[in-house]
């Protein structure tokens, strides 16, 4: 779903965006991925995480349960363990950029965001993960990653042979967006994988520009669906056997050293 956000409201972002899952759903997807930060826009004011499982968590389970599907996305979540460095959030804990992945029977995956974006400054609002996480979903294996994660492509190479899907929410600025748009097909060519690249779209709070640019790019780099700057549904079947065909005859992985 490439959609804007209203900046620091989760309440108005749950409301906008529930009717666009539901249109998702209805569309025929059954894994709708939103975007980096999607209720709350990419905000490091102090005191913007919320607990782990918190309400940006439940509206991801609930748009799950109520239309039978998987939805995914990232908020700013401090974990539930208490751990954390003093003096990000109004508890005095940082949060993480995290990816929560939701399905409709209740369970949630989560991956935290490896890279903070330190050219603005997330490093010190916003902790950073300890790896890529890949689950299994209607026997695709699907790995999670958050925007500015995609420059580094040691991870997703790390992550390759176990993965057949690569999602990547984000809020990618406009001046670079030739930078997300080539990155994305680097990403799947080089790791003979779909890559699902959900940008937002609008003005952010602090003044950045978005395009979308949302993106679904098959293994061999092919572009399945792609959306200009409005908001809409980029959906595109994916199929694991097609990335099991594409390695069987290019062997680029097992090929690769290092």
């Amino acid at each position: 779903m490439q959609h804007d956000i209203v900046w620091e409201d989760r309440d108005a972002n749950f409301a906008r965006l529930a009717p666009q899952v539901a249109r998702a759903a209805g569309a025929g997807a059954e894994l709708v991925l939103l975007t980096e930060t999607f209720s709350t826009g990419f905000s490091m004011t102090p005191g913007i995480g919320e607990p782990e499982g918190g309400p940006s968590a439940q509206f991801l389970l609930g748009q799950a349960a109520e239309h039978g599907v998987w939805v995914g996305g990232s908020c700013p979540e401090i974990s539930a363990d208490g751990s954390g460095a003093a003096g990000g959030g109004a508890d005095g804990e940082l949060p993480y950029n995290s990816f929560v992945l939701a399905g409709p029977d209740g369970i949630t995956h989560r991956y935290r965001k490896l890279h903070p974006f330190t050219h603005a400054g997330e490093h010190e609002h916003f902790r950073a993960g300890d790896g890529p996480v890949t689950v299994e979903v209607g026997g695709l294996r699907i790995t999670l990653f958050v925007c500015y994660d995609l420059r580094f492509g040691n991870v997703f190479w790390r992550a390759a042979p176990d993965t057949d899907v690569y999602l990547v929410p984000a809020n990618w600025p406009s001046p670079r967006r030739a930078h997300w748009q080539t990155l994305l097909q680097a990403r799947a060519i080089e790791n003979q994988a779909y890559v699902v690249g959900c940008n937002r779209i609008g003005t952010a709070g602090d003044g950045s520009e978005h395009a979308g640019d949302s993106r679904i790019v098959d293994p061999m780099g092919e572009l399945l669906a792609t959306a200009a700057g409005v908001e809409t549904i980029v959906l595109a079947d994916v199929d694991p056997a097609v990335v099991t065909a594409a390695r069987d005859r290019f062997h680029w992985l097992a090929d690769r050293r290092g």
